[in-house]
């Protein structure tokens, strides 16, 4: 495998592992659980979340490895703390089911964007653009609460970042071939596959997840 896209992986399976773990952690404290959520600290940790993505996103080429480090750990963490409502509300067996469908989805796409001799560049907009209007049109059903609906977008969602799954792959491979600082590429090729990867679970988890009998 591509080396770089081999510390790709490497740094993204450390993001999962501290975002699970943080948020399995948190599911069985029940004063973290109701500092989190009874209250404004969710709205907080949500809003660093989209800032820590701009962040990261906008200053990459600028930041030394260890701030790209630091940058991207902070972001599974946060993540991590949000992530909790998903041990509470589903069974444990329903989310290992489903991680194990996300990684096979994710693996499969993976390997088509390693293995492709096509040129994937120009899919990169047609998928942020399907993307921008998928997020315009979850805020409308915010409102609308249409169920069906909401299924119908979580299933193009799926489709959206299995895309960019390939896409991702393919990106880190062809940034081999320039003379940037790998380690910080390697830290933002993993901030894309773990995007990409959260949000096929969590859709994926909506769809397929069995909620705990309460």
């Amino acid at each position: 495998m591509n080396k770089l896209l081999a510390q790709s992986f490497l740094w993204m399976f450390v993001g999962l592992l501290v975002t699970f773990l943080t948020g399995y952690v948190v599911s069985i404290n029940e004063n973290m659980l109701n500092a989190i959520y009874n209250g404004p600290m969710v709205i907080i940790f949500v809003i660093v979340e989209f800032a820590l993505v701009i962040y990261f996103s906008t200053r990459i080429t600028k930041m030394q490895p260890t701030a790209a480090k630091i940058s991207y750990l902070l972001y599974a963490f946060v993540s991590g703390l949000t992530f909790s409502s998903i041990f509470v509300y589903f069974e444990i067996a329903s989310i290992m089911y489903v991680f194990a469908v996300a990684a096979l989805l994710f693996g499969l796409f993976g390997l088509i964007g390693y293995k492709t001799k096509l040129d994937l560049s120009k899919i990169g907009t047609y998928l942020l653009m399907a993307l921008i209007g998928v997020i315009i049109c979850t805020i409308i059903n915010l409102f609308v609460k249409s169920g069906t609906f909401d299924l119908i977008l979580s299933i193009i969602t799926i489709l959206i970042f299995i895309g960019f799954t390939a896409y991702d792959v393919k990106n880190i491979i062809s940034f081999s071939n320039m003379n940037e600082n790998t380690e910080v590429v390697a830290v933002y090729g993993a901030f894309q596959l773990y995007l990409d990867f959260i949000n096929i679970f969590i859709h994926l988890l909506s769809i397929l997840g069995k909620a705990k009998d309460n």
